[in-house]
């Protein structure tokens, strides 16, 4: 019984070690901190995103929504989403299933008294040049867009 145990954990971890993940699956971040207050941070994105020839298709107040619903003092939290249609065919017209990366996102709340900022960025090691060259372009602006939300 100990064998056959053994021999199963043997093979669990000789299959696990012989898969590898593909190329692009892993979704980097960026992210900063900042002490400015929250609703700066927010009214800040906004105008990053706009002045970077984006639109805000989707904002989520998550945290104020819990507080709404009963819950005194919770934390805030929310997302914005938001897409440049010009480049979303863009990249689209490169790889189809670059859709799984849109729309642009960016989640901030509250933490430990800081305010945290992240942005999921696109994936540049997809073996494919172009579109490795459109993500690192894209991920230079919304680096940009945390960054000025951030700056105090």
């Amino acid at each position: 019984m100990m064998r056959l145990r053994y021999l199963m954990t043997f093979c669990l971890f000789l299959l696990t070690g012989c898969t590898s993940q593909p190329p692009g699956e892993f979704i980097p971040f960026y992210q900063v901190e900042t002490k400015k207050p929250y609703d700066d941070v927010l009214a800040e994105l906004e105008v990053a995103i706009a002045e970077n020839n984006f639109r805000i298709t989707g904002h989520s107040r998550v945290g104020k929504v819990i507080r709404d619903r009963g819950t005194l003092n919770f934390p805030e939290f929310d997302t914005v989403q938001f897409c440049n249609l010009t480049e979303a065919k863009k990249i689209l017209l490169m790889s189809p299933h670059a859709i799984r990366h849109m729309p642009c996102n960016v989640v901030t709340y509250q933490y430990q008294g800081k305010t945290i900022i992240r942005s999921h960025l696109l994936p540049t090691d997809t073996g494919d040049k172009a579109l490795d060259e459109f993500s690192g372009k894209m991920n230079k602006i919304l680096k940009n867009i945390v960054d000025f939300a951030a700056d105090e």
